[in-house]
This record gives C-alpha cells, structure tokens and sequence, in this order.
C-alpha cells in the first residue's frame, strides 16, 4: 500500500500536466522552446505547474507569493528524492 501512495504522489502533477496540455491552452506562451516544458514534465513537474501559473496570473511577476510558491514547488520535487525513496538498508 506505501508503494501505491508513493506511486500516486508522483504521478499527480505529471498526470495534471498531460491533462492541461490535452484539454486546454494553459501552456500555449508560456514557454519559448519545448525543452523547458519536457524537463519541468520529467524532473520538476510541480516546479513546472507553478511557474506556469506565476505567468498567468501573476503576470510573471516573481514578488513574495510567487518566489514562496516556488520554493514550496521546489521542496516538494525535491523531498522525495532527499527521503531515500531508492536507499535500501
């Protein structure tokens, strides 16, 4: 049961962007090139939801809320990998 929640965590904000992408036009202008899109889907997809977001509705202004929410987006792509999810003992 762990691995199946571990599974669906990571698989949330993956499974958020493909949705966003094939449903609407949130990521259309967001981005110059496809490269930043596929590494943000591959490395740092809640880092990728949010910066997205600072450029819809925050303009792209990086003031307090958005540099926090960045920060938490960061921390919660990175705090898996920091847990030891592939550590064995």
């Amino acid at each position: 049961m762990p691995c199946l929640v571990a599974l669906l965590a990571l698989a949330t904000p993956r499974l958020a962007i493909v949705l966003l992408w094939l449903l609407s036009s949130w990521f259309q202008g967001v981005f110059s090139t496809a490269l930043w899109p596929l590494l943000g889907f591959f490395l740092a997809p809640t880092t990728l939801i949010w910066y997205s977001v600072v450029q819809r509705w925050f303009d792209g202004e990086w003031t307090l809320w958005p540099v926090a929410g960045l920060v938490a987006a960061l921390l919660a792509d990175g705090v898996p990998a920091r847990l030891g999810l592939g550590k064995r003992k």
